[in-house]
């Protein structure tokens, strides 16, 4: 099984919302069945341990039929190492995160922008729009940077 991670600042709108998008988006066959199983995570690389998920994160998920991460994690370099893939959500989570693999080249090379045309902009106190128009993002994003990265 390949695990994919998710990271943004505080693990409870962007990062979980594209762990579940993704877990969904597999569950419904939308990826290559060649890069075989794939398990999704989220982290934060500022997150407090156990914060609650967004409820306009959870909103999008409920919509899209798409399960719901509850709790919020603190990003750590064993995830990173465990990962097969990690995306951050801006350029600032992708140098956060190499820096906690600092000298394990291996790992900071798993390390890489969602979207490699810029960053995925945070929608905190934007309204539900936002955070809808995030996820439909998300849903058209993740499968092609997955069959991308991940290719075998």
């Amino acid at each position: 099984m390949r695990t994919v991670l998710f990271v943004c600042t505080g693990n409870t709108c962007r990062s979980p919302m594209a762990e579940g998008i993704a877990q969904k988006l597999s569950d419904d066959g939308r990826f290559p069945k060649d890069l075989g199983s794939l398990f999704f995570a989220s982290a934060g690389v500022s997150a407090f341990d156990g914060a609650s998920t967004s409820h306009e994160t959870v909103e999008v998920l409920q919509r899209m039929k798409a399960p719901v991460p509850e709790h919020s994690k603190r990003l750590t370099a064993e995830m990173i190492r465990k990962a097969d893939l990690v995306f951050g959500m801006t350029e600032s989570h992708v140098a956060r995160a190499r820096a906690l693999v600092a000298g394990d080249a291996a790992a900071q090379a798993k390390v890489q922008p969602l979207d490699p045309d810029g960053d995925v902009g945070d929608p905190i106190g934007m309204g539900q729009r936002a955070y809808d128009d995030l996820g439909a993002y998300f849903a058209e994003l993740i499968p092609v940077r997955i069959a991308e990265m991940l290719k075998p």
